[in-house]
């Protein structure tokens, strides 16, 4: 236990270090809201992408996976746009469909679904998958979202697995993903 004159010591001696540490410590935390990947840009179209290993980039890295690279692709071309990654590892489309909305902020107005294949791999029915999907295509619509649903075959050559994709895989997939984005931010645009 600390007696008065111990406390007040320590206590300047830790007075004496803030300006120091205290400027290093306020600075870290501007930096690191500026890098947050969820914080939101002022005036940017908000777009989440719903899915679970190919959508979160399984074993490598999150720049490097698909939301993250069409982010980037939309602002190449100029398109103010911020990608949230709401990929999930070994998420179904019923685990998709029960976090849909804490997922999706309400400010959102674009999701890309990709419902991947993990439902045939835990033993979900087809028919389970395809309601599934409905269902969330249904809610978005309802809260005025836009659904882009990816449930494309991927070729051999994006798969290191046979499962996941590779960088270039990801690539492919924003690739074919861009034009479609594009076109819902156009056709939004035109209508206000």
């Amino acid at each position: 236990m600390l007696d008065d004159h111990s406390r007040s010591n320590f206590c300047a001696g830790v007075l004496a270090l803030f300006p120091a540490f205290g400027l290093a410590f306020v600075l870290f935390l501007v930096l690191g809201a500026l890098r947050a990947p969820h914080a939101q840009e002022g005036n940017a179209v908000r777009i989440v992408a719903i899915g679970a290993s190919n959508t979160s980039g399984w074993l490598i890295s999150s720049r490097l996976a698909y939301p993250a690279v069409l982010q980037d692709m939309l602002r190449a071309r100029g398109i103010k746009a911020e990608v949230i990654n709401a990929g999930q590892p070994f998420d179904t489309t019923s685990g998709m469909l029960a976090r849909i909305d804490v997922d999706v902020p309400p400010d959102a107005e674009i999701v890309i679904l990709q419902p991947g294949g993990n439902d045939r791999r835990f033993f979900g029915t087809k028919e389970r998958r395809s309601a599934n999907i409905e269902a969330m295509k249904q809610h978005l619509h309802a809260r005025a979202i836009r659904v882009i649903v990816y449930d494309e075959e991927i070729p051999w050559r994006y798969v290191f697995d046979g499962i996941h994709l590779t960088a270039a895989g990801h690539r492919m997939v924003a690739s074919a993903l861009l034009p479609q984005v594009e076109a819902l931010i156009e056709r939004k645009a035109r209508q206000q």
